[in-house]
């Protein structure tokens, strides 16, 4: 079982970086460590210019990406994932990628995964907390790590987010938007 602990509120950059294996993608949300020579997301040319590929296929990286995509439409809020090792102690280290999203970081939300650790970190920023109840997102990581204990990493990912986002509510900036 993967355990699971809610970030609550600000996240606060402790001094120092967080190592060359974590890094988030600008514009995609998912951050996989060691998967190309940058630590970027690995395409389907990673068999064709012999970089080690990463953990995900391409179908499931566009799985992942749609539910990104939906869930951040949606809801106008920020949502990160980052899948991979996280340094000790892990929330402090969830936090600080969270940090590392820059102006994105107050309305944000990250999924830290860390599945050979079985750790689960789901980080909110100042202004996305206050759509996001504490309860909500427990829930959210329930169900993740049930999908997670049953071998499913992308589908309790792309159901976390799904959660997430239905319990955030929808934009003010989408049509129909529901009061928040």
């Amino acid at each position: 079982m993967v355990s699971g602990e809610v970030s609550r509120g600000p996240a606060t950059r402790p001094g120092g970086d967080h190592g060359p294996t974590a890094r988030l993608v600008p514009g995609h949300g998912i951050a996989l460590p060691g998967g190309s020579p940058d630590g970027a997301i690995v395409d389907r040319t990673a068999a064709v210019t012999g970089r080690k590929p990463g953990p995900f296929a391409p179908r499931q990286l566009a799985r992942l990406d749609e539910a990104l995509t939906m869930a951040s439409r949606e809801t106008g809020i920020d949502f990160s994932v980052y899948v991979g090792a996280l340094d000790e102690p892990t929330r402090a280290h969830a936090e600080r990628l969270h940090a590392g999203l820059g102006d994105k970081a107050a309305n944000g939300v990250l999924l830290a995964v860390s599945p050979g650790q079985r750790v689960l970190h789901i980080v909110t920023g100042e202004q996305s907390v206050k759509r996001l109840p504490d309860r909500a997102a427990a829930l959210a990581a329930l169900s993740m790590r049930a999908s997670f204990t049953l071998g499913d990493l992308v589908g309790g990912i792309v159901n976390g987010l799904r959660m997430l986002s239905d319990q955030s509510g929808r934009s003010e900036r989408h049509p129909g938007a529901a009061p928040h």
